[in-house]
């Protein structure tokens, strides 16, 4: 945890109220997202007990499972449930944009433009919590590799052609969920966490309930009791005012009231199904409203500048998943082969490190925070030297001089970088600090001047001028080529054991001994 996110939830305390951690919203939210509150039923991991879904507030679809124990009725539940989040899913496939992308090309093997689709918008998931995230996950796993009808003729239960489809789309939500800054499948809780620091812990935030009411408690109620009501409140049946819908029930509903009405329903009862419909709507509508009311808070704040940029990182994530389902590829393995392993993970760590530069750059508190560990300083520029290169062809590097009250992290020759107004970076080093001045610094200009001996306007800071520099990159790259499968070693699941002329160690015998 950051100083300054220690000092906000301190301030939180302080208050009784949550702070805020941003002053732009730094995730995507689309104008009708697919909201997804999810419950399962306690014993069996995985088992769904019922769910609301939709993209009306006020109209949401209630799937629910009467007896879970019953693979039949499961298998129904993930048929409705395709039937309800499909027709949303494709609703984005066929409004297309283009883009000129490079491409190399087979037979020359040089890079050429050529004109290819972009999904002009893409689904967007919201769940209450990171379960929910995770639950989606294992859903599509289950899903995705359900058999058909018209795969397997003598199935004794085939899966629906949608059913598995569904899985896959799930699958490929769940993988991109785990992408940073990527706004395909979002949790509110860690959406809501992101933007606001609250004065409890960081479990405790994942309550969607108690978060909510740090960031807006009700009159009268200080930010701790508000979350202390909603956490633990229970009304004259011992049954929670705010069920978290967590996507786990809470035990007292279990015993009290699911048990009971679940086995009124396996005696075939009447009204016995209507009862179990109404107690499990009324577990999913409070965390519905709460999702509905943490976006109406998000949408208050304004977007940042380069939100847009990830969003159409998932617009080509959607649209190259689009592609593959369409071409009759095959679902998504159960596990990735070593170099498919190495890049997904390559690929997370560049998105953390452009998500972190990116959020600097586009919010001064996410600044702050960057300035007090010593990765960015920002100062009033107090004189500006002219001087150029050494070479044959000598290039303007001026020495800028200013003072700062930040302590950064520097040494000689430090890689320094400054945003410049038309969005490019300007690149710089460190020189020295200014004798008997720790506070006054001088940086040497290195770039972003253009081509000339003459910097171009505006290029180069003027005295007065308040600049910040920072010492990380504002784009950083992923590092190098990974090879392809067929040159893997044998020691990361390579070819290498495959053709090799050992035979293969068969297992150890059954015995009688083996069974007790």
């Amino acid at each position: 945890m950051s100083l300054i996110e220690t000092l906000a939830r301190m301030e939180a305390v302080a208050a009784g109220r949550a702070r805020p951690r941003c002053t732009v919203r730094h995730r995507h939210l689309s104008e009708s997202p697919l909201v997804l509150v999810p419950l399962t039923t306690a014993g069996e991991a995985g088992a769904p007990l019922g769910a609301l879904v939709g993209t009306d507030r006020e109209k949401p679809a209630l799937l629910a499972v009467p007896q879970p124990r019953n693979r039949d009725l499961r298998f129904a539940f993930l048929a409705e449930l395709a039937e309800t989040v499909l027709p949303y899913v494709d609703g984005f496939a066929d409004a297309v944009e283009w883009e000129e992308r490079k491409e190399t090309d087979p037979e020359t093997g040089k890079k050429v433009p050529v004109q290819v689709e972009l999904c002009a918008d893409a689904p967007q998931l919201i769940v209450p919590s990171a379960a929910g995230v995770e639950y989606v996950r294992l859903l599509g796993r289950s899903m995705r590799f359900r058999r058909t009808a018209e795969q397997e003729p003598e199935a004794a239960h085939p899966a629906p052609p949608h059913v598995p489809l569904l899985g896959r789309w799930l699958t490929h939500f769940g993988e991109r969920a785990r992408v940073p800054g990527a706004s395909l499948l979002l949790p509110m809780t860690g959406l809501l966490a992101r933007h606001w620091a609250t004065g409890q812990s960081v479990l405790e935030d994942q309550h969607l309930g108690a978060l909510l009411a740090w960031i807006d408690p009700p009159p009268g109620r200080s930010g701790q009791e508000a979350a202390e009501f909603a956490e633990s409140a229970r009304d004259a049946d011992g049954q929670l005012r705010c069920p978290p819908a967590g996507p786990a029930t809470d035990p007292a509903f279990d015993n009290r009231l699911l048990a009971p009405a679940m086995a009124r329903y396996d005696a075939g009862l009447t009204g016995a199904e209507e009862e179990l419909r109404a107690l499990i709507e009324g577990q999913l509508r409070p965390t519905w409203d709460a999702v509905w009311r943490g976006l109406d808070l998000l949408r208050a704040l304004p977007e940042g500048a380069r939100v847009a940029d990830r969003w159409k990182r998932d617009r080509w994530s959607y649209t190259a998943h689009r592609d593959r389902v369409r071409a009759g590829e095959p679902p998504q393995p159960r596990r990735d082969d070593a170099v498919t392993a190495a890049q997904k993970l390559s690929a997370r760590e560049t998105a953390q490190a452009q998500l972190d530069a990116q959020e600097a750059l586009d919010d001064p508190l996410v600044m702050a925070g960057r300035r007090l560990a010593g990765e960015a300083f920002a100062g009033t520029v107090t004189a500006v030297e002219m001087a150029m290169s050494e070479g044959k062809r000598p290039m303007p590097r001026p020495l800028v001089t200013l003072r700062t009250a930040d302590r950064p992290l520097l040494s000689g020759g430090a890689k320094l970088y400054r945003p410049l107004a038309d969005g490019r970076t300007q690149p710089a080093e460190f020189v020295a600090y200014a004798p008997g001045e720790p506070d006054v610094l001088v940086v040497r200009l290195t770039g972003g001047m253009g081509r000339s001996r003459t910097p171009e306007p505006g290029s180069v800071p003027e005295p007065a001028d308040t600049v910040c520099w920072t010492l990380f990159e504002h784009a950083p790259r992923g590092g190098p080529e990974l090879p392809d499968p067929e040159d893997t070693p044998w020691t990361h699941g390579g070819p290498p054991s495959a053709t090799t002329d050992a035979p293969h160690e068969t297992a150890d015998p059954v015995t009688a001994e083996d069974f007790l």
